[in-house]
């Protein structure tokens, strides 16, 4: 607790050491090794503060499902959206305290209008603020813990808080009070969770087995000294004080089952008071919201009306407008049906055409050009040269014939003539 009161009271200077130290033009370097860890302090020193101003038994935060904050929340990124919300709830409700009324902010709002709302009313309080908002969007880090650090320092001012001499308590013996529980005992079950507890406490509660042997012990050596003690010599006011020793030790605990249905029925108790508490804050949102709604319809409804009323000539107008458009849409489909039909004719008749003019163009040319007759006058040139040389040829083979004729009459005259045939003559015919 010292050491909570020496932090929280150093709040200031942690606050001075962002002014100080987290100018947008000043290096880090400047700051000296320990900027980086400023957060962490700063987050230290915001947790007792929120300790001291009752932040966690509030039931405006409660209704929020906040939960208790870690050392190191604002410090380290975790979680940026949870961690942008809680910021924003945590500014709003210690604004609340220090005296100024500000509006809890919703889910669905505006960061940068929350934000600017939130650097306004710190700006009011005489808090310099040298950084960027954009710092604060994240959630978390030094610009975060200084700002809600400030305005923790502004609620405690407001709330008139001073700080006292610590005063220490005095250690009493508490003598430990005997839990009843409503819960139906079996044997079994009793000499189940006994085990237990003898397994798991056997310095603090007394083994039933050996407090039983201790009794039947106890009970066989009274019946033999029945007949001997005849009157108690027992104190009372010792046989108090020896009761109240040993109570604590003869305490039986009873776990409680998780499967019982009476603990069922408490989580349903439970569930239905959270819900009927939720319900009640809800009801008044959506009942606001279901106004809102209803009024935006109705004034939507009535300038329909008026709308309508005011542009009821232009809209008989659009109407014939849109029947003509029909009529001349019809009408050009089909004019545009017969044109293409047209147009496929006329491709035809053109390809046709094409084909007659290339047919002309080639019969034309072909009559106005010299070449055939060239080639006509170069055939007879050729037909007779081939004429003389077949004539030329035809002479020579029948002077050849001639010859061979004139040769063999006279070669015939000759043996006619001859007396004698010679050999070689005769084998030859």
């Amino acid at each position: 607790m010292v050491d909570a009161v020496a932090m929280v009271t150093g709040g200031g200077g942690g606050g001075g050491g962002l002014r100080n130290g987290g100018g947008a033009g000043e290096e880090v370097a400047e700051r000296g090794p320990g900027a980086a860890y400023q957060a962490f302090v700063l987050m230290e020193e915001l947790r007792d503060k929120l300790k001291l101003l009752g932040c966690e038994e509030e039931e405006a935060l409660r209704r929020h499902n906040m939960r208790p904050l870690s050392r190191h929340y604002f410090a380290l990124p975790t979680n940026p959206g949870e961690q942008f919300f809680m910021f924003c709830t945590l500014a709003a409700w210690l604004i609340t305290k220090a005296g100024h009324p500000f509006e809890q902010p919703q889910e669905y709002d505006d960061p940068n209008a929350v934000i600017s709302n939130i650097l306004s009313e710190l700006r009011s309080f005489g808090r310099p603020v040298d950084f960027p908002p954009s710092k604060l969007k994240a959630g978390y880090g030094e610009q975060v813990c200084y700002v809600l650090d400030c305005l923790a320092d502004e609620a405690l001012k407001y709330s008139g808080f001073s700080w006292k001499r610590p005063v220490y308590p005095t250690e009493e013996l508490e003598e430990e009070e005997i839990t009843e529980d409503d819960a139906e005992l079996t044997l079994n079950k009793l000499e189940e969770d006994v085990v237990e507890e003898e397994s798991d406490n056997e310095e603090n509660f007394i083994d039933l087995n050996v407090l039983k042997a201790q009794t039947y012990r106890s009970d066989i050596n009274d019946s033999t000294k029945q007949e001997e003690i005849l009157q108690s010599t027992t104190d009372a006011a010792e046989w108090n004080l020896e009761v109240e020793r040993v109570l604590p030790q003869l305490k039986v605990t009873v776990r409680t089952d998780n499967k019982d249905w009476r603990i069922h029925v408490d989580q349903m108790h439970q569930h239905k008071d959270g819900i009927e508490s939720s319900l009640k804050e809800t009801r008044g949102y959506l009942d606001k919201l279901h106004n809102e709604i209803s009024r935006t319809l109705e004034k939507i409804n009535s300038r329909e009306k008026y709308i309508n009323n005011q542009l009821e000539h232009l809209v008989q107008e659009y109407r014939s407008a849109q029947a003509l458009l029909s009529e001349a849409r019809e009408k050009y489909q089909e004019g545009s049906g017969g044109v293409t039909e047209r147009s496929r004719v006329l491709s035809e008749i053109t390809e046709v055409l094409e084909k007659v003019k290339q047919e002309t163009e080639e019969k034309g040319s072909s009559m106005t050009d010299g070449a055939p007759l060239v080639k006509i006058k170069q055939a007879l040139t050729k037909l007779k040269q081939e004429t003389i040389q077949m004539d030329i040829q035809i002479g020579v083979m029948e002077h050849t014939l001639l010859q061979s004729k004139l040769k063999e009459k006279s070669n015939m005259t000759r043996d006619m003539h001859a007396t004698v045939i010679p050999e070689p003559t005769v084998g030859a015919y």
